[in-house]
């Protein structure tokens, strides 16, 4: 077993773009280019680790773009034709989570790339800053394929974050994750039926229980839960508070400050915490409180250490010591109740030993030919969509592809405060309802919404809903035929 804090943090390499061109219409679009390909990880001591990663490594390089910035990213599928642990085809699928995609380029689950053949996704980048993260989305392997290390995070920028937020070396992305080891350093898989993997190994970037060293000064995390089902409550050792200033959308419309925060798979949450009040030489973790429903062990009650340095701090920068109150309003977070046309209720639940939301399955999506939906809003309708949990002694984190939504309610009270900003995943604890406000905008076609808690998404906790389709209709955006794999262009 690693022991904790022996290593210091890595922070994943920015992926540089091969070329910027102007398209048709005069606008500049940057080309990026992916290799997903097995390597090798030193994460165990004395072992290397088997590995599916973006370019070969995990978590995989970062994608850095400014607001506007028009993206082509091209995905190889360079893996081997079955995974050499689990012995599944290595299909892949690539979803920018956080990203209003078009849903040929959402990362579709059944939109499959398979070995030798690469896809070409087109991102438009023109949201607000944030956070997104991208990852495989593979129909039924989902799970395997992320927990071998196809995932890794993006980020957008704006210029009302870049005023306010801290940036560079400051501004620092943590990928949280869970894993558990066999005897040879390669990584075990058990699901416990489906119902969920929790590892005895917490790692962030990819590493064990890390250390940061850090100035006296703010400095902004990017945390993602990157567990394929671990959820995490986060707190300082000190017990003094974070301040939480985006959440999965983007900037709220003001801080929050808080002594812990609930974390489900793929949500993300930034969050400023100030160093400078504590002397050099001081180590404070970021430890784990859990919540109901995980397994834990020894050393997942912390995740990583800073250490507080000596290093001088420039304080020409203003953010070294800027906590800001007031942020950013936005499109999701200025929405009304009153302007909703529609509530609908939507149940996660397990029935009959399969996992539903919305009282379907993938299964029934895949033998109606990818024709039924659970919802069909209208393109720029607003609704309120009630996700109620019936499922026992389970949390699910709902994720709901191209919308931003606004928290409403939790259990008929006002939502936490650090979910208050845009999200697209909503933690739904056990027996918990929740009240989620929505505006389906920016595209037409069909949408994934799913359990985070990859096992289950896999066993078949996903449906999808169409925005602005009516039966019968021609889809110009069909997820699997309007932009499929290719082979390499010579």
């Amino acid at each position: 077993m690693p022991k904790p804090f022996q290593s210091l943090l890595k922070i994943p390499p920015v992926l540089a773009p091969e070329r910027t061109l102007l398209d048709s219409a005069g606008r500049k679009v940057s080309y990026y280019r992916i290799r997903q390909t097995p390597g090798l990880a030193g994460v165990v001591p004395r072992f290397m680790t088997p590995v599916l990663g973006y370019n070969g490594i995990f978590p995989g390089p970062t994608v850095s773009v400014e607001q506007g910035t028009r993206i082509s990213l091209r995905m190889d599928n360079l893996l081997p034709l079955v995974h050499p642990q689990y012995g599944h085809v290595l299909n892949t699928s690539t979803h920018l989570h956080g990203s209003a995609s078009l849903p040929q380029f959402d990362g579709y689950a059944s939109d499959l790339t398979p070995k030798g053949l690469c896809k070409d996704y087109e991102y438009p980048n023109f949201q607000p800053a944030r956070t997104l993260w991208y990852h495989d989305h593979a129909v039924h392997k989902t799970a395997w394929n992320v927990y071998s290390g196809l995932a890794a995070q993006y980020h957008l920028h704006d210029p009302v974050e870049r005023a306010l937020l801290p940036q560079g070396r400051f501004d620092v992305p943590l990928t949280v994750s869970d894993a558990m080891f066999a005897a040879d350093g390669s990584l075990s898989f058990n699901d416990n039926s489906h119902s969920g993997l929790w590892g005895d190994v917490i790692l962030v970037n990819g590493s064990p229980w890390p250390v940061l060293k850090v100035q006296r000064r703010v400095y902004r995390f990017r945390v993602l839960n990157a567990s394929i089902s671990r959820s995490y409550r986060f707190a300082l050792s000190t017990n003094d508070p974070v301040t939480v200033v985006a959440t999965d959308g983007g900037l709220m419309p003001a801080s929050q400050q808080v002594s812990a925060w609930r974390h489900a798979s793929a949500e993300r949450y930034e969050i400023l915490v100030d160093f400078s009040k504590y002397p050099a030489g001081t180590r404070i973790e970021l430890r784990n409180q859990s919540n109901k429903n995980n397994v834990d062990y020894d050393f997942t009650n912390r995740v990583m250490a800073f250490d507080v340095t000596d290093e001088p701090v420039n304080t020409a920068d203003h953010t070294w010591k800027t906590i800001p109150t007031v942020l950013a309003s936005s499109t999701t977070m200025d929405l009304k109740p009153a302007q909703a046309k529609k509530t609908r209720t939507m149940r996660v639940q397990r029935d009959n030993g399969r996992w539903t939301i919305a009282g379907t399955t993938w299964e029934e999506v895949i033998r109606s030919k990818y024709q039924k939906v659970v919802a069909d809003p209208d393109l720029n309708d607003v609704e309120i969509w009630q996700v109620e949990n019936h499922s026992g002694g389970w949390f699910h984190p709902v994720h709901i592809h191209l919308v931003d939504f606004q928290i409403l309610s939790r259990n008929g009270k006002p939502p936490f405060p650090y979910e208050r900003g845009p999200k697209d995943v909503v933690y739904v604890g056990e027996g918990e309802t929740v009240r989620l406000l929505m505006k389906f905008e920016h595209h037409r076609g069909k949408y994934m919404m799913h359990c985070h808690n990859l096992p289950h998404e896999d066993h078949d906790m996903m449906a999808q809903f169409s925005v602005g389709l009516k039966i019968g209709d021609v889809d110009p955006n069909d997820p699997i035929t309007a932009a499929p794999a290719h082979p390499e262009p010579d």
